[in-house]
């Protein structure tokens, strides 16, 4: 049993700027683990910029801003154990981990989740076809890439239209391979205004309102069957790209004592990131998925300024659950709202394309309108409900 009055479990941006700021703040003891064999998170995996502009003044590549994240947390004092699995979480902050050295626990007064997210795989977007080599998620590729300098296509298709698929677009052009195209289901990109004029500038067509039907290839990718307006045609490519559709890293909750939201996929939390067990806190991409680094920097450093005051003093008791009206809302973040928290503003998104008007109560009382035309992954933003409100968000749509 290792006893720590913080354990932090992920060290991405929000684990590692939570260990540097609860170490600022005096908490002795913190402890963060991760399974990787080296700090930094998915930016690590990320060669290419901008990186570090929010929390450092400075444009830097994934690499480079993971290493700085480690140092400032190492140099605050934090001790950073990576090779270390978390595989359950019991009441009270007690966790089963296992490394190299065999199994053990750990025990803190207070643990912080940060594991993130990942993107969904190519199984749960019922794409048929056969099962080559080549195909990738972006986290793939940029570890083959970046990490071990190797190249696994020259030509390859790339699924999605969110910012991480045009992460993935940089990606093959580093390593000089040369995308046949971008598929987009939807009418438009997911990744806002000017992502779309990357693949232009680029000379890679990119294609809405198409679907990726199958994967053909033997051994390796040989080509993909395209369909768009009740038309199939194929297209000769030797890699496939399967990009964004994140959801929280959520393996551990599911077999926890936690409350999730059916919603985010990750964790209920309140206005403080504190969860159904008052011992545990939650911060970053586990919460939702997906924001950028910076964001999940800003909001780790939240989190652990309430970890302090939790560990001093106390917080309060945590604030009504707020009520969802509107079949579009996929869900509002904190689920529990109120101010004063880590938390700045109240969170949501859409679960499909909709247009129409946001309406925010407190008590019966309209507090916030305003109208919306949002797609699934855009993130949108309200002022937090006053302290003790019972909170009801509607969205009406047009």
């Amino acid at each position: 049993m290792t006893d720590a009055d913080v354990i932090i479990v992920g060290a991405g941006p929000a684990g590692l700027a939570a260990a540097a700021e609860l170490r600022r703040r005096g908490v002795a003891r913190v402890i963060v683990l991760d399974r990787e064999d080296a700090a930094g998170g998915i930016p690590r995996h990320c060669g290419h910029s901008p990186y570090g502009l929010r929390e450092f003044r400075r444009l830097m590549t994934g690499p480079a801003y993971a290493r700085r994240l480690a140092a400032e947390a190492r140099r605050a004092g934090a001790d950073i154990r990576t090779g270390v699995s978390v595989t359950a979480l019991h009441p009270g902050g007690r966790l089963s981990v296992t490394s190299d050295k065999g199994s053990g626990e750990f025990s803190g007064r207070a643990v912080l989740l940060a594991t993130g997210a990942r993107e969904t795989p190519r199984a749960p977007r019922l794409i048929g076809g056969t099962k080559p080599g080549g195909i990738l998620n972006t986290g793939a590729l940029q570890g083959l890439v970046y990490l071990d300098n190797r190249r696994p296509f020259e030509r390859p298709l790339i699924l999605g239209t969110e910012t991480v698929s045009f992460s993935a677009l940089l990606t093959c052009r580093h390593i000089g391979a040369h995308p046949v195209g971008m598929v987009e289901p939807g009418p438009r990109t997911t990744a806002r205004w000017p992502a779309p004029l990357l693949p232009q500038m680029l000379g890679v067509p990119l294609w809405y309102h198409t679907e990726l039907r199958e994967i053909e290839g033997r051994d390796r990718v040989t080509g993909a069957i395209l369909r768009r307006d009740g038309r199939e045609w194929r297209l000769a490519c030797d890699g496939i790209v399967v990009t964004g559709g994140f959801r929280p890293e959520d393996a551990l909750l599911r077999a926890s004592h936690i409350a999730r939201d059916p919603g985010t996929g990750g964790p209920v939390i309140d206005a403080f990131g504190r969860c159904s067990d008052p011992a545990y806190f939650a911060a970053g991409n586990l919460l939702r998925a997906v924001e950028t680094a910076g964001w999940c920097w800003a909001e780790g450093r939240a989190t652990a300024a309430a970890i302090t005051r939790a560990l001093a003093a106390g917080l309060p008791d945590p604030a009504p659950a707020i009520t969802l009206r509107g079949e579009a809302l996929k869900y509002a973040l904190p689920q529990r709202p109120a101010p004063g928290g880590a938390h700045a503003v109240l969170q949501l998104r859409m679960g499909r394309p909709a247009r129409g008007r946001l309406r925010l109560f407190a008590d019966g009382a309209e507090i916030a309108s305003r109208s919306l035309s949002a797609l699934p992954e855009r993130r949108i933003t309200l002022p937090m409900p006053p302290p003790g409100a019972q909170a009801e968000l509607r969205f009406e749509e047009l």
